[in-house]
C-alpha cells in the first residue's frame, strides 16, 4: 500500500533537502528520497555537495593550507617548526568526520521539520488521477504517492570517452578526495573549479602537479584581468598549467597512468602520472529516474526541461539544481528549492540568476558576481572600472597575504554596479557585500560611502568602489 504525501522530493542534495524542509514549513506533508550511502551502508543525505564536493574539498583545502603555512609562512611570524609532517590518513579522517556531521545534521533537520525520509533510489512508476506514484528501491521497497514531485537528482562527473573512472588511478572528484598518500606526480585534466582546488590540495602536500586544459584561455568565465592574475599566482606557487592542450591516448596501467597530449604549439608529449584527476564538467543525473514512465521531458543532454519557474512539462512536477539549466552551484540549487516550495504554496518564490556568486576556493580565493569586463565590452555597455590591490590593504599585510585585488564595474551613466570581481584572501566572504548591493541595485558610490571597519579586508572593496570615480584615498 502506498504512502501519500502532498510533496515528494527525489534527491536529498542542497536543492532537494532544502525544498523538502521549506515545503514542510509551509504546511505540506512532505517526503524526501535519497540514495547516498555512507561507509556503513547507512543514509548520507546532502548529495554531491556534502559527500564528495563542496564540504569535503573545503576540509582538505583547509588542512593542506595549514600544512603549507607551517612549512613556509610561520617563520615570518617567529614560529619555528621542526620535523614537519603530514598524516594523510588523519587528514582524510577529519574530512570524513565533517561529512558525517553534515549528513547527520540534515537528518536532524528532517526530523525537526517533520519531513519523512526514505533511504533508496526514487523513480517514477506512473501518473494517475492527478497523482504520481514514486517507487523507492533500497533495503526495503516503498511506494509513495504525491500531488507534487520535485526532481533534485543532481549530477555526475563527466568521464573522458574511453577512459572510465576506476577511482584508484583515474579519478573523478570523488576519488580525488580519497587519495591515501601524496602522489609524486599528479595529472589534472581540466583547469576548472574542481581541477584547481584538488590540484592545489595535493601540490601543497608535496605532489608535482600538471594541469592540462583544452581551452586556450585560463578560466575563460572569469574576468580576464582576474584570470591573468590567477594564472600568474598559481604558476608561481608551482602548478604547471598548460593551456590549449589536445588530449590523446590515455593508458591506465593499474598503478599509474600515461597521458599523451599535444601542446598549444603542436609539440607531442607523453607523461606518466601516479594519479590522474579528470575534471571536465558534470552531466545531469537522470539515469534511473524512469522519466519515460510519466513522459517527463529531457533535453538532448539529459537535463530535465524546465521553464523560468522550474516547472517541467508535467503538471505539478518541478525540477531544481544540477539536473536543470543554469550554473551547477549548490547555493543556486538551494535558492531554487526554496522558490519551488513557495510556488507550490501559491507564493512568489524568486531566484535572481544575475546575482548568484561564484567562488573558487584556491589560495588566493577567486569570487565574482555579475558581468565581466569582456562581457560588457561584447554587449556594448558603457562602463567604468575601479581596482584596488590587497597589497595596499593594512589587514592583508597583517595577515601576510597581499596577493590579488578587488575590481568594480559600474554603469558609466548611472553608476549602478554591474559586476564585482575579487582575487585574494577571503574573497568568498567579501563577495557577499557585492551580492547584497547588486540585489538592491546599488551604485558604486553607495559602497564607497558606507563605513567599513578598519583594519579589514572589506576596506579593499570600499577603495575599489571609490576608484571607479578615481576617488580612492589610498592608491
Amino acid at each position: 500500500m502506498s504512502k501519500q504525501f502532498d510533496v515528494v522530493v527525489i534527491g536529498g542534495g542542497p536543492g532537494g533537502y532544502i525544498a523538502a524542509i521549506r515545503a514542510a514549513q509551509l504546511g505540506f506533508s512532505t517526503a524526501c528520497i535519497d540514495a547516498w550511502v555512507n561507509e556503513k551502508g547507512g543514509p548520507a543525505p546532502g548529495g554531491t555537495c556534502t559527500n564528495v564536493g563542496c564540504i569535503p574539498s573545503k576540509a582538505l583545502l583547509q588542512s593542506s593550507e595549514h600544512f603549507e603555512h607551517a612549512g613556509h609562512a610561520f617563520a615570518d611570524h617567529g614560529i619555528g617548526v621542526e620535523g614537519l609532517s603530514i598524516d594523510v590518513s588523519k587528514m582524510l579522517g577529519r574530512k570524513n568526520t565533517i561529512v558525517k556531521q553534515n549528513n547527520d545534521g540534515i537528518l536532524y533537520l528532517f526530523k525537526k521539520n517533520k519531513v519523512s525520509f526514505f533511504h533508496g533510489l526514487g523513480a517514477f512508476e506512473k501518473a494517475e488521477a492527478g497523482l504520481y506514484q514514486i517507487k523507492v528501491s533500497g533495503k526495503s521497497e516503498e511506494t509513495l504517492t504525491a500531488k507534487h514531485v520535485v526532481v533534485a537528482t543532481g549530477s555526475n562527473a563527466r568521464a573522458l570517452p574511453g577512459t572510465p573512472f576506476d577511482e584508484k588511478v583515474v579519478l573523478s572528484n570523488e576519488g580525488a578526495l580519497n587519495i591515501a598518500d601524496t602522489p609524486k606526480k599528479l595529472g589534472v585534466i581540466g583547469a576548472g573549479v574542481i581541477g584547481l582546488e584538488m590540484g592545489s590540495v595535493w601540490r601543497r602536500l608535496g605532489a608535482e602537479v600538471t594541469v592540462l586544459e583544452a581551452m586556450p584561455a585560463f578560466l575563460a568565465a572569469v574576468d580576464e584581468q582576474i584570470a591573468k592574475e590567477a594564472l600568474k599566482l598559481f604558476t608561481k606557487q608551482g602548478l604547471n598549467i598548460n593551456l590549449g592542450v589536445k588530449i590523446g591516448e590515455i593508458a591506465n596501467n593499474g598503478t599509474s597512468v600515461t597521458v599523451k597530449y599535444t601542446d598549444a604549439n603542436g609539440g607531442e608529449h607523453e607523461v606518466e602520472f601516479d594519479k590522474l584527476i579528470i575534471s571536465i564538467g558534470r552531466t545531469p543525473n537522470t539515469n534511473g529516474l524512469n522519466a519515460e514512465a510519466v513522459g517527463l521531458a529531457l533535453d538532448e543532454r539529459g537535463f530535465v526541461v524546465v521553464d523560468d519557474d522550474c516547472k517541467t512539462n508535467l503538471p505539478n512536477v518541478w525540477a531544481v539544481g544540477d539536473v536543470v539549466r543554469g550554473p551547477m552551484l549548490a547555493h543556486k540549487a538551494e535558492e531554487e528549492g526554496v522558490a519551488v516550495a513557495e510556488r507550490i504554496a501559491g507564493q512568489h518564490g524568486h531566484v535572481n540568476f544575475s546575482t548568484i556568486p561564484w567562488v573558487i576556493y584556491t589560495s588566493p580565493e577567486i569570487a565574482w558576481v555579475g558581468r565581466t569586463e569582456q562581457q560588457l565590452k561584447a554587449e556594448g555597455v558603457e562602463y567604468k572600472a575601479g581596482t584596488f590591490p590587497f597589497m595596499a590593504n593594512g589587514r592583508a599585510r597583517a595577515l601576510g597575504d597581499t596577493s590579488g585585488m578587488v575590481k568594480f564595474l559600474a554603469d558609466a551613466k548611472t553608476d549602478e554596479i554591474l559586476g564585482v570581481h575579487i582575487i585574494g584572501p577571503m574573497a568568498s566572504e567579501l563577495i557577499s557585500e557585492a551580492v547584497v548591493a547588486m540585489e538592491f541595485r546599488a551604485s558604486a558610490e553607495d559602497i564607497a560611502r558606507i563605513c567599513h571597519a578598519h583594519p579589514s579586508l572589506s576596506e579593499a572593496t570600499k577603495e575599489a568602489a571609490l576608484a571607479v570615480d578615481k576617488r580612492s584615498l589610498n592608491f
